[in-house]
């Protein structure tokens, strides 16, 4: 006798890239279960995340038809219309204007918080998505037809896939017995936010440095948000020094772009990785977000990949629902895994390839590097086809 399946989708992980997976499910017709340990922490306008997203224009588009949107921007997001990348050693400086480029922004800065509260609301609204919290998942059934999360207060949610977006120690990956590819950067990412001397003028601005990239990211109260890839033991000292002492370095390390460095925040730093699941599907099993991929921060496009895997999967399940066919099918699931394990590993290795030639101060790689940023800046299509990559356009 075949068992009943109550759910279509089981998503264990209720951060940016669980949240919007769950949600986009629901909104399809899709019978879903949200898994989360412990109720996302609610945003406040006043206690800013210190964790930011540079949010691009494709996520932005599915947000805003998952009717979730409108709600970040109510609250708090800024859009940037210019965007400049320069190297420390000289040489040419690209650039991207949302004027050139036919946009009204190149992307917003939000806050994860903010997302994650809107996101966690509005799954709270939507009919046919059962958020279940707290909870935790205690191990995985499979067989032919469905699987099986068995939580650790005894519930059994049997479903056509189960979704692992519980980001990068994932429980769900371990459950699996996904590998994944892990490279330690033996760097940190300094974060904090920080008020300027002269206004940020809507622009997202990144030095690179022979320690890796310094980048100030501007936000809707007039400060940035700053993320500096230093080398551990250089963010070590930095997180120990008093205030004063660490807005003098942080200007002369962003050669004083915007003015004096005047006030900063709490400052934290983070371990920075490249880790990759070596596949993404085990059966009816699957991974999204950092639970498949973490990747270096430079480019700010860690959680935009994640919402991609979202995107791409619901691709594929509307696909078949207009086939009849069943979406989490071993086919398509595997299709949809090749497409976005390529993407996600090409982009990994990229930010991985630009982080290493540009933080060393070996004499060919620094004559070289700069005056590339230059000529790219000298070149609209080729500057119009990096930004479009970027934004997922």
């Amino acid at each position: 006798m075949t068992r009943r399946v109550a759910f279509d989708l089981v998503v264990v992980g209720a951060g940016v890239v669980g949240s919007a997976a769950a949600l986009a499910a629901a909104r399809d017709g899709l019978r879903v279960a949200l898994v989360e340990a412990q109720e996302p922490t609610p945003w406040r306008a006043d206690a800013p995340d210190l964790r930011v997203y540079a949010f691009a224009p494709d996520n932005a588009a599915l947000l805003a038809d998952l009717g979730v949107w409108p709600a970040v921007l109510a609250a708090r997001a800024h859009g940037y219309r210019r965007m400049r990348v320069w190297d420390a050693a000289g040489g040419g400086e690209l650039a991207f204007d949302a004027d050139a480029l036919g946009r009204d922004a190149l992307g917003h800065i939000v806050e994860n918080t903010l997302l994650v509260d809107r996101l966690w609301a509005a799954c709270g609204r939507e009919p046919g998505l059962q958020r279940i919290c707290p909870a935790r998942l205690e191990s995985i059934e499979q067989d032919d037809e469905a699987v099986t999360a068995v939580l650790a207060d005894g519930q059994r949610l049997r479903a056509r896939l189960l979704l692992g977006a519980d980001g990068a120690a994932s429980k769900v990956r371990s459950l699996a017995g996904l590998d994944s590819d892990r490279h330690d950067y033996h760097q940190r990412g300094l974060v904090a936010y920080v008020g300027t001397e002269r206004a940020h003028e809507d622009t997202a601005w990144q030095r690179f440095l022979p320690s890796g990239p310094l980048a100030f990211l501007p936000c809707a109260d007039g400060r940035c948000s700053i993320v500096w890839t230093l080398p551990e033991d250089a963010a070590a000292r930095l997180l120990a020094v008093d205030e004063a002492t660490f807005r003098r370095e942080l200007t002369r390390a962003f050669d004083a772009r915007l003015g004096e460095v005047t006030t900063v925040s709490e400052r934290v730093a983070f371990p920075l990785r490249r880790q990759l699941a070596k596949d993404y599907v085990a059966g009816r099993v699957a991974l999204a977000g950092d639970a498949a991929h973490v990747v270096h921060p430079l480019a700010g496009q860690g959680v935009n990949l994640g919402l991609r895997d979202v995107g791409a999967l619901r691709a594929a399940w509307r696909d078949a629902a207009d086939r009849g066919n069943d979406f989490a099918s071993p086919h398509r699931l595997a299709r949809w895994a090749r497409a976005r394990r390529s993407e996600n590993a090409l982009a990994a290795h990229a930010f991985e390839t630009i982080n290493r030639a540009f933080s060393n101060d070996a004499m060919l790689p620094t004559l070289l590097r700069g005056h590339a940023l230059g000529l790219a800046g000298r070149l609209p299509p080729l500057t119009r086809a990096l930004w479009k990559h970027a934004a997922g356009l």
